[in-house]
């Protein structure tokens, strides 16, 4: 192969790997999980309380920019909580293949349509309710199935 092959070849690679949706959240140059911190950990599947984490946590600012991982339609209101809290908020997110909820915003809207990299909405004060927890937005896909690799 010439250079120039090499160097396309390797764009379109990288590309393939970095999955179909946009950077979650403002500031940040990709979608990081969280690592673990006092109050669990940010992988698919780590236990919590005995049951295994649904989702996974991707790291972003309290008060940050939350943007739209992929083109779709935003079709309600999510909670992750039977208690109020001021974080108790989140909206489901169905796009060409992909149904998730997003946990832990305020959204813009709870219903319309959606492009990717779109303000979605702004991340609720997560450290007000779990003080020293690396904050994040919780993904889950509907279907309860791992989300990562489109991370």
């Amino acid at each position: 192969m010439f250079p120039l092959e090499v160097l396309l070849l390797a764009v379109l690679i990288s590309t393939a790997l970095a999955g179909p949706w946009a950077n979650i959240c403002a500031g940040k140059s990709s979608n990081e999980i969280r690592t673990c911190d006092s109050h669990g950990c940010g992988q698919y599947t780590t236990q919590r309380n005995h049951k295994a984490h649904q989702g996974v946590d991707v790291l972003c600012s309290d008060g940050s920019t939350v943007f739209a991982p992929f083109t779709g339609v935003i079709m309600g209101q999510e909670k992750p909580y039977r208690n109020k809290n001021v974080i108790n908020n989140g909206v489901r997110v169905t796009g060409r293949g992909f149904c998730i909820k997003m946990f832990y915003i305020k959204p813009i809207k709870y219903k319309g349509s959606i492009k990717k990299g779109e303000k979605l909405g702004t991340l609720l004060p997560l450290q007000k309710v779990y003080p020293g927890i690396q904050s994040h937005i919780h993904i889950e896909n509907c279907d309860m199935s791992d989300p990562t690799e489109y991370l």
